[in-house]
């Protein structure tokens, strides 16, 4: 049996030390706020911050994790995710919602980290989060109100 630092909490679960994480989160934790799209690490559905960092869970051995803190889109705390959230509902920004949650957990991320983005820093920072729907110009002015919202 492994512990995760999970959303704040010790969380003990059951899965082989090679297990990814997505399969732990979703299966055995029924935490499916973080999706499984393509299973490679490509398209940024499961994204998870692993010690605050944008992670692919889906890639992401348990054992890797350690005792790194894990934070789902269900434990998503702080003013930068509050302010993502926000900026999320006024500007209309989920179409279809599937890629959502990894990119909200990647743009909160970036505002934990870089309070005033800039389009490129926008792009690199979700660079890899896919969104079928297309919304990538909500996705970036959410960003930047979000943003301006952390200024204020």
């Amino acid at each position: 049996m492994l512990t995760l630092n999970l959303n704040g909490r010790p969380t003990p679960v059951k899965a082989s030390p090679d297990t990814p994480l997505l399969w732990v989160l979703r299966g055995e934790l029924q935490l499916t706020g973080s999706k499984f799209g393509c299973g490679m690490a490509l398209c940024g559905s499961c994204t998870v911050h692993i010690d605050g960092e944008p992670a692919r869970s889906c890639v992401t051995p348990i054992a890797a994790v350690g005792a790194r803190p894990v934070t789902t889109i269900e434990g998503l705390q702080g003013k930068a995710a509050d302010a993502v959230r926000a900026a999320w509902v006024a500007l209309d920004v989920v179409q279809c919602g599937y890629c959502q949650s990894g990119q909200v957990m990647a743009a909160a991320a970036l505002l934990a980290s870089n309070p005033a983005p800039s389009d490129a820093d926008i792009d690199t920072a979700l660079a890899g989060n896919l969104c079928r729907c297309g919304t990538y110009p909500r996705i970036r002015a959410a960003i930047h109100q979000a943003a301006k919202a952390l200024q204020a």
